[in-house]
Protein backbone atom coordinates (compact mmCIF):
# COMPACT_ATOMS: atom_id res chain seq x y z
CA UNK A 1 0.00 0.00 0.00
CA UNK A 2 1.29 3.42 -0.95
CA UNK A 3 1.09 5.89 1.96
CA UNK A 4 1.36 9.66 1.59
CA UNK A 5 2.00 11.73 4.74
CA UNK A 6 1.65 15.50 4.44
CA UNK A 7 1.47 18.52 6.69
CA UNK A 8 -0.57 21.67 6.15
CA UNK A 9 1.54 24.54 7.41
CA UNK A 10 3.58 22.22 9.59
CA UNK A 11 6.62 20.05 9.08
CA UNK A 12 6.13 16.29 9.30
CA UNK A 13 9.35 14.76 10.57
CA UNK A 14 10.79 11.36 9.79
CA UNK A 15 9.86 9.91 13.19
CA UNK A 16 6.17 10.84 12.76
CA UNK A 17 6.19 9.59 9.15
CA UNK A 18 7.62 6.21 10.26
CA UNK A 19 5.06 5.99 13.09
CA UNK A 20 2.22 6.65 10.64
CA UNK A 21 3.44 4.14 8.04
CA UNK A 22 4.02 1.39 10.63
CA UNK A 23 0.67 1.77 12.42
CA UNK A 24 -1.48 2.46 9.36
CA UNK A 25 0.00 -0.46 7.45
CA UNK A 26 -0.53 -2.92 10.30
CA UNK A 27 -4.10 -1.77 11.05
CA UNK A 28 -5.22 -1.84 7.41
CA UNK A 29 -3.57 -5.22 6.71
CA UNK A 30 -5.65 -6.77 9.51
CA UNK A 31 -8.69 -6.33 7.26
CA UNK A 32 -7.50 -5.88 3.66
CA UNK A 33 -4.34 -7.44 2.24
CA UNK A 34 -4.29 -5.36 -0.92
CA UNK A 35 -5.32 -1.85 0.05
CA UNK A 36 -4.40 0.59 -2.71
CA UNK A 37 -3.46 3.94 -1.20
CA UNK A 38 -3.68 5.98 1.98
CA UNK A 39 -3.22 9.68 2.63
CA UNK A 40 -2.61 11.24 6.04
CA UNK A 41 -2.74 15.03 6.41
CA UNK A 42 -1.71 16.79 9.60
CA UNK A 43 -2.71 20.36 10.40
CA UNK A 44 -3.15 22.78 13.31
CA UNK A 45 -6.55 23.99 14.54
CA UNK A 46 -6.04 26.73 17.13
CA UNK A 47 -4.23 24.87 19.94
CA UNK A 48 -5.03 21.37 18.65
CA UNK A 49 -3.31 19.07 16.19
CA UNK A 50 -5.59 17.49 13.58
CA UNK A 51 -5.08 14.27 11.61
CA UNK A 52 -7.19 13.38 8.55
CA UNK A 53 -6.82 9.88 7.09
CA UNK A 54 -8.19 8.64 3.78
CA UNK A 55 -7.75 4.96 2.86
CA UNK A 56 -8.58 3.52 -0.57
CA UNK A 57 -9.04 -0.10 0.49
CA UNK A 58 -10.31 -1.37 -2.85
CA UNK A 59 -12.33 -0.59 -5.94
CA UNK A 60 -14.99 1.89 -4.92
CA UNK A 61 -14.12 1.56 -1.23
CA UNK A 62 -12.83 4.71 0.47
CA UNK A 63 -12.73 5.26 4.23
CA UNK A 64 -12.17 8.63 5.87
CA UNK A 65 -11.51 9.49 9.48
CA UNK A 66 -10.28 12.52 11.33
CA UNK A 67 -9.55 13.58 14.88
CA UNK A 68 -8.02 16.45 16.84
CA UNK A 69 -5.99 16.28 20.05
CA UNK A 70 -3.33 18.17 21.99
CA UNK A 71 -0.60 15.76 20.85
CA UNK A 72 -0.09 15.00 17.16
CA UNK A 73 0.40 11.26 17.79
CA UNK A 74 -2.86 11.13 19.78
CA UNK A 75 -4.72 12.87 16.95
CA UNK A 76 -3.38 10.29 14.48
CA UNK A 77 -4.21 7.38 16.82
CA UNK A 78 -7.80 8.60 17.28
CA UNK A 79 -8.28 9.05 13.53
CA UNK A 80 -6.77 5.61 12.90
CA UNK A 81 -9.18 4.10 15.44
CA UNK A 82 -12.07 5.49 13.38
CA UNK A 83 -10.62 4.06 10.16
CA UNK A 84 -10.05 0.67 11.82
CA UNK A 85 -13.64 0.64 13.08
CA UNK A 86 -14.93 1.33 9.54
CA UNK A 87 -12.67 -1.37 8.08
CA UNK A 88 -13.77 -3.87 10.73
CA UNK A 89 -17.46 -3.19 10.05
CA UNK A 90 -17.02 -3.44 6.31
CA UNK A 91 -15.00 -6.65 6.54
CA UNK A 92 -17.63 -8.18 8.83
CA UNK A 93 -20.43 -7.27 6.43
CA UNK A 94 -18.39 -8.57 3.50
CA UNK A 95 -17.78 -11.89 5.27
CA UNK A 96 -21.46 -12.19 6.21
CA UNK A 97 -22.42 -11.49 2.61
CA UNK A 98 -20.03 -14.11 1.23
CA UNK A 99 -21.33 -16.69 3.70
CA UNK A 100 -24.87 -15.96 2.51
CA UNK A 101 -24.15 -16.27 -1.22
CA UNK A 102 -21.37 -18.82 -1.19
CA UNK A 103 -18.66 -16.29 -2.01
CA UNK A 104 -19.74 -15.86 -5.63
CA UNK A 105 -18.55 -12.74 -7.42
CA UNK A 106 -21.33 -10.44 -8.55
CA UNK A 107 -21.28 -8.87 -11.97
CA UNK A 108 -20.78 -5.20 -12.64
CA UNK A 109 -22.22 -3.01 -15.36
CA UNK A 110 -19.80 -0.86 -17.30
CA UNK A 111 -21.06 2.71 -17.60
CA UNK A 112 -19.92 6.20 -18.50
CA UNK A 113 -19.82 8.96 -15.90
CA UNK A 114 -19.96 12.58 -17.01
CA UNK A 115 -19.22 15.91 -15.37
CA UNK A 116 -21.45 18.68 -16.68
CA UNK A 117 -20.53 22.35 -16.68
CA UNK A 118 -22.50 24.44 -14.21
CA UNK A 119 -24.86 26.88 -15.89
CA UNK A 120 -24.27 30.54 -15.11
CA UNK A 121 -27.14 32.97 -14.79
CA UNK A 122 -26.01 35.00 -17.81
CA UNK A 123 -25.09 32.07 -20.06
CA UNK A 124 -27.14 31.14 -23.08
CA UNK A 125 -28.59 27.64 -23.29
CA UNK A 126 -27.13 25.77 -26.30
CA UNK A 127 -29.45 25.50 -29.30
CA UNK A 128 -29.77 21.72 -28.86
CA UNK A 129 -30.63 22.16 -25.16
CA UNK A 130 -27.87 19.78 -24.05
CA UNK A 131 -25.49 20.69 -21.19
CA UNK A 132 -21.77 21.05 -21.84
CA UNK A 133 -19.79 17.93 -20.88
CA UNK A 134 -16.45 18.89 -19.30
CA UNK A 135 -15.26 15.39 -18.29
CA UNK A 136 -16.06 11.78 -19.13
CA UNK A 137 -14.88 8.80 -17.10
CA UNK A 138 -15.44 5.06 -16.99
CA UNK A 139 -17.61 3.86 -14.11
CA UNK A 140 -18.82 0.54 -12.80
CA UNK A 141 -22.22 -0.16 -11.30
CA UNK A 142 -21.98 -3.02 -8.80
CA UNK A 143 -24.63 -5.61 -8.00
CA UNK A 144 -25.12 -5.25 -4.25
CA UNK A 145 -27.82 -5.08 -1.58
CA UNK A 146 -29.41 -1.85 -0.39
CA UNK A 147 -27.56 -2.04 2.93
CA UNK A 148 -24.23 -2.53 1.13
CA UNK A 149 -24.98 0.50 -1.04
CA UNK A 150 -25.70 2.62 2.04
CA UNK A 151 -22.49 1.38 3.66
CA UNK A 152 -20.46 2.27 0.55
CA UNK A 153 -22.07 5.70 0.40
CA UNK A 154 -21.18 6.32 4.04
CA UNK A 155 -17.63 5.01 3.72
CA UNK A 156 -16.95 7.10 0.62
CA UNK A 157 -18.70 10.11 2.16
CA UNK A 158 -20.64 10.37 -1.09
CA UNK A 159 -24.07 11.99 -1.44
CA UNK A 160 -25.37 9.25 -3.78
CA UNK A 161 -24.68 5.68 -4.97
CA UNK A 162 -26.24 3.96 -7.97
CA UNK A 163 -26.27 0.16 -7.93
CA UNK A 164 -27.94 -2.94 -9.33
CA UNK A 165 -30.18 -4.37 -6.64
CA UNK A 166 -29.14 -7.97 -5.91
CA UNK A 167 -32.73 -8.86 -4.95
CA UNK A 168 -34.24 -8.23 -8.39
CA UNK A 169 -31.50 -7.01 -10.75
CA UNK A 170 -32.98 -3.55 -11.28
CA UNK A 171 -31.06 -0.29 -11.06
CA UNK A 172 -31.51 1.56 -7.75
CA UNK A 173 -30.17 4.72 -6.11
CA UNK A 174 -29.53 5.55 -2.46
CA UNK A 175 -28.84 9.14 -1.47
CA UNK A 176 -28.31 11.30 1.61
CA UNK A 177 -31.35 13.49 2.26
CA UNK A 178 -31.03 17.05 3.64
CA UNK A 179 -32.62 15.86 6.91
CA UNK A 180 -29.76 13.33 7.38
CA UNK A 181 -31.79 10.23 6.54
CA UNK A 182 -31.08 8.00 3.56
CA UNK A 183 -33.41 8.00 0.56
CA UNK A 184 -33.81 4.94 -1.65
CA UNK A 185 -35.13 5.04 -5.21
CA UNK A 186 -36.36 1.72 -6.59
CA UNK A 187 -38.15 2.03 -9.97
CA UNK A 188 -40.02 -1.21 -9.30
CA UNK A 189 -42.08 0.78 -6.80
CA UNK A 190 -42.64 -1.98 -4.27
CA UNK A 191 -40.51 -3.61 -1.62
CA UNK A 192 -40.48 -7.34 -1.35
CA UNK A 193 -40.06 -8.54 2.19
Amino acid sequence: MEISVKGKNLNVGDALREYVVKNLTSDVKKYFDRALHATVIFSREAHLNRAEITVHAGRGLVMQGGAAADEIHAAFDNALDRIAKQLRRYKRRLNDHHKGVGGAEDETIQAAQYVLAAEGEDEEIPADGQPVVIAEMAAEIDTITVSEAVMRMDLADSPVVMFRNRAHGGLNVVYRRPDGNVGWIDPRGTREG
